[in-house]
């Protein structure tokens, strides 16, 4: 049985930070953001009523600070735990902050956060992390209800993605990625996933994951293209080398 969409609460004080995170969440496959605040006393509520698997925590909120609603999330445990979801101790978190001083980051470290991001960042940064996690989440529930130390082992390198490397000017791409590559270069201006899949006859979801990792490696270039729903776009365009 497939596990089912990992859940995600979005929480940042500037609303057009948080689309844009939300629609990084978005686009990564297997990820669904259920609800988005402003606030801490807001992040609180909606983390207790929702429940996500995963938490997006800002530091700096308009009515405390982040990593205190981190403290205590992972203090109260879920009263119903589910183990293929590693639930029970509260939702692994991700503090996305501009704060960057050591102070701050071993705090987070301290209080259990998964990963920091210093802001700003890319989509691949994040959905790098994003993929690990869901690939955690898969290993748990597949796992049971004991595990071996290889099998702890495994997970937290599962948590400690190796950093993607920029393709050597002289190597092949895998064909599923060179013909994305090419038909981004081929656009003379930016495009969608789903504009490059219909243009090479692939689904959504694998342009999405190729135009990704191309992305990852600095192949192509994430802008965000905000319409009148507010939440951005993602289109992709070719760096010219």
């Amino acid at each position: 049985m497939s596990l089912a969409d990992s859940t995600v609460l979005v929480v940042d004080d500037d609303f057009r930070v948080a689309s844009v995170h939300v629609g990084f969440v978005e686009a990564v496959p297997g990820f669904r953001v259920v609800g988005q605040a402003g606030s801490a006393a807001e992040a609180l509520r909606q983390a207790r009523e929702l429940r996500p698997d995963l938490v997006l925590m800002d530091v700096y909120l308009p009515d405390g600070d982040g990593l205190d609603v981190v403290r205590q999330l992972l203090a109260d445990p879920d009263p119903d735990p589910d183990p293929s979801t590693g639930s029970g101790t509260g939702p692994a978190v991700i503090v996305i902050s501009a704060a960057n001083d050591l102070a701050t980051v071993r705090r987070a470290v301290q209080l259990g956060a998964l990963h920091y991001l210093v802001k700003p960042f890319g989509f691949a940064e994040l959905a790098e992390r994003l993929t690990a996690f869901r690939q955690a989440q898969e290993r748990i529930a597949a796992l049971g209800d004991a595990a071996t130390q290889d099998d702890v082992n495994r997970l937290f390198d599962l948590l400690r993605p190796a950093p993607a490397s920029v393709p050597d000017e002289g190597r092949r791409l895998a064909p599923t990625l060179q013909a994305v590559l090419d038909a981004v270069t081929a656009r003379r201006t930016d495009a969608s996933a789903q504009e490059i899949a219909t243009d090479i006859g692939i689904s959504r979801t694998t342009a999405q994951r190729a135009l990704t990792q191309l992305e990852q490696s600095g192949l192509v270039r994430l802008e965000l293209r905000y319409g009148s729903t507010g939440r951005p776009e993602h289109r992709y365009v070719a760096r010219r080398r």
